[in-house]
């Protein structure tokens, strides 16, 4: 894994946080319902609330984080705060990785010296998708090769096809792009159990049992957190461990132990939830949260706000697993 030193939000240079397996979480950005404009205060008790349920990482400006609808100064702002907040709440071993993606390599480096500037320790990049036609092998190699080389930040890489166009990257490339030294990590949001086995295998991925050589191989959905611990993997990067943070560690620390059979019954539950969570995305996401702890509000237009009806339904669907949320 890459270490070395990186900037606090003070500007003093600091000892990179290294990444640890568990539980990590792409974090919602809140808005005032009103004029939308971001709600710092609720970015800052979210970020709090998911470290004291057991998360060893969060994602700032991830697809769950609504990046496309904020400027860079608001993206910078959230980055800043979510950090802050975890150092005054005595969380400094809890490193923020922030979305940093942008369509061309010149604009993607630059926004990750905004992102280390803000407090991100690491970075999370999809590649880029808008002119499709071109984007193979080829390109994507030079993309990431080319941003490493220069980012001040490690790199992980986001496998998310629904999110770039269909864009699916194979096992061959990742494993070839794990080569260089500034890329730490894949996030496996394709939900293929068998590349990440397959990455993993090949990387010596850090995992519950070994430190291995420290690159992480993150399962991207909460409902294969304990498929991706047998599986080798690092961890889980889960949207759905913004509502359902203690469930997911739970599944984690059950495979951590070898107490399978217990993991898989209760990821079970997980995923029935989960899908609730994933089938009504961001602004369902938002109502369960409002729905269960009492902040959350709605996502900036043009996503649309859920009808009473859909946030009752979304807040019956999970209702099972919430039972469990609230007894661990």
């Amino acid at each position: 894994m890459t270490s070395g030193t990186t900037n606090g939000t003070n500007g003093a240079a600091k000892e990179r946080t290294p990444l640890r397996p568990g539980i990590y979480s792409p974090t919602m950005t809140f808005f005032d319902p009103e004029t939308e404009e971001v709600d710092i205060a609720t970015v800052k008790k979210h970020a709090v609330r998911l470290a004291e349920a057991g998360l060893v990482g969060l994602v700032t400006m991830g697809s769950n984080g609504e990046a496309v609808h904020l400027n860079r100064s608001e993206k910078s702002d959230i980055t800043r705060a979510t950090r802050e907040a975890l150092d005054a709440a005595g969380y400094q071993n809890v490193p923020v990785i922030a979305g940093a993606s942008e369509q061309g390599i010149k604009l993607t480096i630059e926004s990750i010296r905004e992102s280390a500037a803000a407090g991100a320790e690491y970075v999370l990049l999809v590649p880029p998708s808008y002119y499709r036609y071109a984007m193979d092998e080829e390109a994507i190699t030079e993309y990431y090769t080319s941003v490493a080389d220069s980012s001040p930040l490690p790199v992980i890489l986001y496998n998310y096809p629904g999110a770039v166009a269909g864009i699916d990257m194979d096992s061959d490339l990742i494993i070839k792009l794990a080569k260089h030294p500034n890329i730490v990590g894949t996030k496996f949001t394709c939900g293929n159990t068998g590349k990440l086995t397959r990455v993993a295998l090949a990387t010596n991925a850090l995992s519950t049992q070994s430190n291995g050589s420290g690159y992480m191989a993150f399962g991207g959905m909460a409902d294969f957190t304990a498929q991706t611990a047998a599986s080798g993997g690092s961890g889980i990067i889960a949207g759905g461990a913004n509502v359902l943070p203690k469930t997911c560690v739970r599944v984690w620390d059950l495979c951590a132990k070898g107490q399978f059979q217990e993991a898989f019954e209760l990821q079970k539950v997980l995923s029935k939830g989960d899908w609730v969570l994933t089938k009504s995305a961001i602004p369902g996401t938002k109502s369960a949260i409002q729905s269960y702890y009492g902040y959350g509000g709605y996502p900036r237009r043009p996503l649309k706000r859920l009808p009473e009806d859909k946030v009752q339904a979304v807040a019956e669907g999970i209702r099972e697993v919430m039972e469990v949320e609230k007894s661990l």
